[in-house]
């Protein structure tokens, strides 16, 4: 939920849920509760957190950026040895 008078707090959430619509939920009819449940959740636990390439991440995937992340890390890490 947002602070009253500052339509930026939920920016976040609100980009999200126009991607998701954009993406998914308005190219695909749902047979009942149940499969738009499954669908969606496949959609960001398989699509969106691990493959899909975001603008925040230089347009990685999670997936790549935490490994490229982690790489950097430990080289830093090996170069203070």
């Amino acid at each position: 939920m947002s602070r009253k008078g500052d339509c930026w707090d939920n920016a976040v959430a609100e980009s999200f849920f126009k991607t998701l619509k954009t993406e998914l939920t308005n190219h695909y009819q749902f047979n009942d509760q149940q499969e738009a449940k499954n669908v969606i959740f496949e959609y960001i636990e398989v699509f969106y957190n691990r493959i899909r390439t975001h603008s925040a991440n230089n347009y990685l995937s999670p997936v790549e950026f935490e490994r490229k992340n982690q790489d950097l890390a430990k080289s830093i890490k090996l170069a203070q040895i």
